[in-house]
């Protein structure tokens, strides 16, 4: 595969331009990539102050008792969006639903191993250890095994 980066002056003017012979899971995952890229949230931090935060930097977003947090790379945020708002919101950058309560980015996603009935631990790069339930597991473990074509 060729890649070309060419200087421009006007940051308006910035594209980025995909030229394939067939879409497939790998070009998907680029064009993903790259939307993700400068997406931003804004969430209160620990210290109770509102602050901006990058979307390509979330593990996964976790709803508690009636809020919903985005754990990110260095930051736990609470932000102001139902669970099932993140999940469509963020459905196109990689976010997937694997239990009632988490919607685990797969970009982060490190691996997956069988718990016990029916359901698989989501190993993330952070180290963290997930649950995916019965409910999601069959559906998770298409998309992560690349048996998914529906995908836009």
């Amino acid at each position: 595969m060729k890649v070309c980066i060419k200087k421009i002056a006007r940051k308006e003017d910035e594209q980025v331009i995909i030229e394939c012979v067939e879409i497939t899971p790998e070009i998907r995952d680029i064009h993903s990539y790259i939307t993700a890229k400068g997406v931003e949230l804004s969430g209160l931090a620990d210290d109770q102050h509102m602050q901006r935060f990058r979307l390509e930097d979330v593990h996964y977003f976790e709803a508690v008792d009636e809020k919903v947090f985005a754990y990110a790379d260095e930051q736990i945020y609470e932000i102001k969006m139902r669970l099932y708002e993140a999940e469509a919101a963020y459905g196109k950058h990689h976010f997937v639903r694997c239990s009632k309560s988490v919607v685990l980015n797969l970009m982060k996603l490190e691996s997956i191993s069988p718990a016990f009935n029916g359901r698989f631990f989501a190993h993330m790069k952070n180290g963290e250890k997930l649950m995916i339930s019965r409910q999601y597991a069959g559906a998770l473990k298409q998309i992560v095994m690349g048996e998914h074509e529906n995908e836009k």
